[in-house]
């Protein structure tokens, strides 16, 4: 039961460090390239929030103060 434990701890722990990575000073060019924006398309934008804050019932979120349901 021990190891079992310490081997699930070990590929979680394994897990979640590889997902970091350094971007080197060289490499940051294409991270800035357009496609890589995600406001690079603004009628898409608001389609997605739209849908987002009608199934979320809020609204806000984007600059804008408050949101939520509106319970006190």
């Amino acid at each position: 039961m021990k190891s079992k434990l310490l081997l699930a701890a070990g590929l979680t722990t394994l897990l979640l460090t590889s997902g970091c990575a350094n971007v080197k000073p060289w490499e940051r060019g294409t991270l800035t390239d357009y496609t890589m924006q995600s406001g690079r398309d603004p009628i898409a934008t608001a389609q997605f929030e739209h849908i987002w804050y009608s199934r979320e019932e809020a609204s806000g979120g984007r600059g804008v103060g408050g949101g939520g349901c509106g319970c006190n």
